[in-house]
């Protein structure tokens, strides 16, 4: 744990094993790093107000934040000072994340990196390009989890969130760590408007698939549904409270081909309990699109089994 002592007027900040770093030593570390993460970080111009976008690759492709980018033909700043005309090849409102390519050459991409070893604590900066230089906002890593889904059913590989002030531009800039590599993308839209971490897995994930078919393939069953309790028998011989109760079925799609009706409670998908609409997100993730599934269905009181083939969502769905 990090040890402020002071000698005179300089603190010295003792990391275990590592040389004591004094304030103007970290204070120059620090600005080494935003300087090296701005050379990936431009500013995009796609709506009313500018924000940021991060060099995804070395052939012109950024990455920013979906809703933020309203228009397909956008203008960047680069951190040279210059601009550039850039479109949209794709876009995935599940992560909320776009994918641009520049009309030039020469854009450095981000230094991406995974969140292994990375704790709660840790230091964290952000690096943004809401005009023509860069800002940036010091904090740490405050939370740390597993996967979640996003509420329009887009998979995050991890959770991670920092303690950064909302700055203008925020959104599409970098989260870095203190040694410069990008940690993931910044963002505030996804959750309760918190500073959130799309990492640098989901990044890469989504504009791989963005960069071959301008879109992520998802999956979809055709239901609508609601959360209801089950009763007494079914709670004990299922060993769940409740289950999904269809409140309607989209004609022609894998849902009403496999035979599921109005008023059907859905239980179970593939062996896992379902109490709550999220908990069949996992069976229509891009890769189970065309694949079998198994529902649990209890119809007037009898308990079956039924298979329906996952569809795939349309593009602007």
């Amino acid at each position: 744990m990090a040890d402020a002592r002071s000698r005179g007027r300089t603190y010295v900040l003792d990391w275990g094993e590592a040389e004591p770093m004094n304030a103007t030593e970290l204070s120059n570390a620090l600005a080494d790093v935003v300087e090296g993460a701005g050379k990936s970080v431009v500013r995009v111009e796609g709506s009313s107000r500018a924000v940021s976008g991060s060099v995804f690759s070395d052939n012109g492709h950024v990455v920013a934040i979906n809703h933020t980018v309203e228009r397909d033909e956008v203008e960047l700043g680069l951190p040279d000072g210059g601009t550039a005309k850039a479109r949209v090849v794709g876009r995935d409102p599940g992560t909320d994340l776009a994918l641009l390519q520049a009309e030039i050459g020469g854009l450095v991409p981000a230094p991406w990196t995974d969140l292994d070893g990375v704790r709660v604590g840790h230091l964290v900066v952000g690096v943004y390009r809401p005009g023509r230089t860069t800002r940036a906002s010091l904090g740490v890593v405050a939370a740390l989890g597993d996967d979640w889904r996003t509420r329009y059913g887009g998979k995050i590989d991890r959770y991670l969130e920092a303690s950064l002030p909302l700055q203008p531009g925020f959104s599409g800039g970098l989260l870095v760590n203190a040694s410069g590599k990008a940690l993931g993308l910044s963002t505030s839209g996804l959750l309760r408007g918190l500073p959130l971490g799309i990492p640098a897995a989901t990044v890469k994930r989504v504009s791989e698939a963005l960069m071959t078919g301008g879109r992520v393939r998802r999956g979809y069953l055709g239901v609508g549904s609601y959360p209801v309790a089950l009763p007494a028998p079914l709670k004990s011989s299922l060993g769940q409270d409740s289950g999904l109760l269809i409140l309607s079925v989209q004609a022609e799609s894998p849902a009403s081909r496999a035979g599921l009706l109005l008023g059907d409670v859905v239980v179970g998908v593939d062996g896992r309990p379902t109490a709550e609409p999220g908990d069949l997100l996992p069976a229509l993730d891009e890769d189970r699109v065309g694949r079998e599934i198994t529902l649990r269905v209890v119809r007037a009181g009898e308990l079956r089994e039924m298979r329906a083939t996952v569809g795939e969502r349309g593009a602007s769905a």
